[in-house]
């Protein structure tokens, strides 16, 4: 789901040979958080179908007990200090500084809260404002989840740690725990970009781990030095982490986000990152953490500069066709919404929550030559380097 919401799948490769990150989004999905994507190198598993996933999973559909206040803690661990505590209250202090900084900047609408706890443990905040004055639809979503696999999935689908199940019986089933946090924010002026992230921990009890995450942008109009300074803001974070990721988490990113039927990406990109566990997980931590506290200083001053933008009709057309490859790839390739409405155990309102509340479909659309309309659509369909 974008909050929901799915680097691009290389020409070729199944989008489904990486079945365990797969799950990792259905898992999100149980609890109306759809966010697990990612780019696919195997060429040889065979793609399973939502229903066998499901089967997979090994759980009935789960019960959503709603509760007036959230919980202290989702999770079921003690120990205080423990990875998956950590990752949760982060999130949820993520959560919460995202939210003040869109009220702030909003003037108007607040967030409404849903909290619910699952049968078996785990739960989930919903947080979605709408008819706002500069957002007509923004949410931030946080999930704990707790479920079931087999070990030939994590077998199959992550081959260079199958080690981590060698040992267990075929058919054997592993719990899981996941734990993510994801935002999709709509404004009203077509000058003012979309914006999503995710940051999720994943982890099984036969010792395999794995962060993910990455924020990127979606406008309707392209205004350079706002994607120097949102690519900018990101950049800084990887380099300080490791030299190396922007370069490839940027790549990442506009790879993942394609609508393949158009051959466009959904937006400008951003970061993008999967099965990162190749250095100390409280390194990650600490990096997906920083990204996080970031999205706040990359989006919100673009915001705030157009926010009072005069804008045309024919400029809020544009934007609506744009939303409308918004819902397309939401809909037809972000697999955590694609399993939550092909099962039902989703909470369907936390995973729609993701879709604009207004878009347009026109027949066989094209932008003016040399219209601004036709400047980022060439955009969408060849990435390029903002800083």
């Amino acid at each position: 789901m974008a909050v929901s919401d799915t680097p691009a799948i290389e020409q070729g490769t199944s989008p489904w040979a990486s079945a365990v990150a797969f799950i990792t989004g259905c898992a999100m999905a149980m609890a109306g958080v759809a966010v697990m994507r990612r780019q696919t190198t195997s060429k040889h598993l065979s793609p399973p179908s939502a229903e066998d996933l499901f089967a997979m999973l090994a759980v009935a559909p789960a019960v959503h007990q709603e509760v007036a206040e959230p919980p202290a803690v989702l999770g079921k661990d003690t120990d205080e200090n423990c990875l998956r505590r950590k990752f949760e209250a982060m999130l949820r202090k993520g959560q919460d500084k995202v939210c003040a900084a869109i009220e702030e900047c909003d003037g108007g609408a607040k967030f409404r809260t849903d909290a619910w706890v699952r049968e078996g443990g785990g739960g989930g905040i919903t947080r979605v404002l709408g008819g706002g004055k500069v957002w007509e639809k923004a949410g931030v979503n946080l999930s704990v989840i707790y479920g079931m696999m087999p070990s030939e999935t994590i077998a199959a689908a992550r081959e260079r740690q199958a080690n981590y199940a060698k040992d267990l019986k075929p058919g054997e089933r592993i719990p899981f725990f996941a734990c993510g946090l994801s935002c999709v924010m709509h404004p009203r002026n077509p000058h003012c970009p979309t914006m999503h992230f995710n940051y999720r921990y994943f982890e099984t009890e036969a010792g395999d781990w794995w962060f993910a995450g990455g924020t990127d942008i979606t406008p309707a109009y392209l205004d350079e030095e706002d994607m120097k300074h949102f690519h900018g803001t990101y950049k800084k974070v990887c380099d300080k982490h490791d030299p190396n990721f922007y370069a490839k988490f940027k790549k990442w990113a506009d790879e993942y986000f394609i609508i393949k039927h158009r051959n466009e990406t959904r937006g400008l990109g951003g970061i993008f990152y999967d099965d990162l566990n190749d250095r100390d997980p409280w390194k990650i931590f600490a990096f997906s953490e920083e990204c996080l506290n970031n999205v706040v200083a990359a989006y919100v001053p673009i915001i705030e500069k157009h926010k009072n933008d005069s804008f045309t009709e024919e400029q809020k057309r544009w934007q609506l066709i744009r939303r409308g490859r918004y819902a397309e790839f939401n809909l037809i390739y972000d697999r955590g919404t694609i399993f939550g409405l092909k099962t039902g155990i989703g909470r369907m309102e936390s995973i729609m929550m993701t879709l604009p509340e207004v878009a347009r479909w026109e027949y066989d659309h094209h932008p003016a030559p040399g219209s601004e309309e036709e400047k980022i659509l060439k955009l969408f369909q060849k990435p390029r380097e903002w800083v």
